[in-house]
């Protein structure tokens, strides 16, 4: 993987450049889409930017290449993060899906199913007790402790484990909510 701040572009204008100078001068939180089509390893395309900054640390260009679209860039970009940490939690961070040994595929479509139920539930919960009964910490760095599924994930756990617990009743009112 390389750093897409290196990378050397090529414009119809131009001669060859750092892609990271084609933002100069961009403030935190300001998205900029560069108005022209431009090649990058022999491809044409189009490119955003903005600048993003974590408190207590130096300002970090976000580049987002997009073959179409240049306003929405941004946008896609957000979406397919989401996308990013939903299967994270399924996987590594969660459920551990990549470790079934199903080869059926109507098996594992209700697998899937299932953990797609639980995968809301968690996340549900998460929410309910970050709005509504303890806020999840924020980190000097500016991002939660943990994520609103996990959040949710270790609060369902702990209430399954010991279902005598008078909040078993609240995690099932949430679900229906």
């Amino acid at each position: 993987m390389f750093s897409l701040i290196f990378l050397i572009l090529k414009d119809f204008f131009s001669d060859l450049v750092p892609v990271s100078w084609l933002f100069n001068g961009l403030k935190v939180g300001q998205v900029i889409h560069y108005p022209k089509i431009v090649k990058i390893n022999g491809e044409y395309c189009y490119l955003s930017a903005t600048l993003t900054q974590k408190r207590g640390e130096k300002p970090e260009l976000l580049i987002i290449i997009s073959y179409n679209k240049n306003e929405q860039s941004l946008l896609n970009y957000k979406e397919r993060w989401q996308i990013e940490t939903c299967f994270k939690a399924m996987k590594s961070s969660g459920f551990d899906i990549e470790n079934t040994h199903l080869q059926d595929l109507e098996r594992i479509e209700k697998l899937l199913c299932l953990v797609m139920i639980a995968f809301l539930w968690c996340y549900k919960i998460g929410d309910y007790l970050d709005r509504s009964v303890k806020a999840i910490p924020i980190k000097k760095h500016g991002h939660r402790a943990k994520s609103v599924f996990k959040y949710g994930l270790e609060f369902v756990s702990e209430i399954l484990q010991n279902p005598y617990r008078k909040n078993f009743q609240q995690i099932l009112q949430i679900f229906v909510m």
